[in-house]
């Protein structure tokens, strides 16, 4: 079964070769194209879309405000934001708002199917997202705004800092030599202390915290 994927962007080339990357995929089926994130909101509602790929700077509405939009309407589904690599703050700013993850306009068709083959499965494209430099900004520019209920052990940081380069729980049960009922067990104690419902703002709450010093 193919997964249906919406592609918005204002830069005609960008859409047109993104667009003509997917087609060569036979899991991957492009049911929309969108020029900004107005005329993203219109389509939308008539379609079946699994995964939607986003711009973040656009004219009329930007990526980031499609997904305050969506977030308001209850309809968040899954997006991966397309950017540049200098672009950090706009892109701590759509994770914030609810993105699954980002990746550069640039990018292979294998990683670009990879990715929205993830994020169809409920995951989280999470690198290159975290790159050290996105990493840094995130320390030096924001101060946590609540604190921890429970404290997170040593252990616990461990797999935190896996979960933030990108590795599944089979990936981290494997690293770790655990079970992957284990990690999956230790994920989700994460998530509640972290009080994050993903594992990017579970990263994105770990790092505000200085858990992956």
């Amino acid at each position: 079964m193919s997964i249906n994927v919406m592609l918005v962007d204002d830069q005609l080339l960008v859409r047109q070769g993104i667009e003509s990357l997917l087609q060569l995929s036979e899991n991957i089926e492009v049911v929309g194209v969108a020029t900004n994130g107005e005329e993203a909101l219109m389509m939308l509602p008539n379609l079946a879309v699994d995964v939607l790929l986003l711009d973040i700077r656009m004219p009329k509405m930007n990526g980031i405000a499609v997904l305050e939009a969506l977030s308001k309407r209850d309809k968040m589904l899954p997006v991966l934001m397309l950017t540049t690599f200098d672009d950090h703050d706009s892109i701590l700013n759509a994770l914030r708002a609810g993105a699954r993850g980002y990746m550069l306009k640039d990018v292979s068709l294998e990683s670009l199917v990879a990715a929205i083959e993830t994020l169809a499965a409920g995951g989280n494209l999470i690198q290159p997202a975290l790159t050290d430099s996105l990493l840094r900004r995130l320390k030096s520019d924001h101060v946590p705004s609540d604190t921890l209920t429970e404290p997170v052990s040593v252990k616990e940081r461990e797999i935190l800092r896996l979960m933030a380069a990108g590795m599944s729980n089979q990936e981290i049960a494997e690293a770790t030599h655990k079970s992957l009922g284990t990690v999956k067990n230790q994920v989700s104690g994460l998530l509640g202390k972290l009080g994050a419902r993903d594992r990017t703002r579970a990263v994105l709450k770990a790092i505000e915290h200085g858990l992956l010093d």
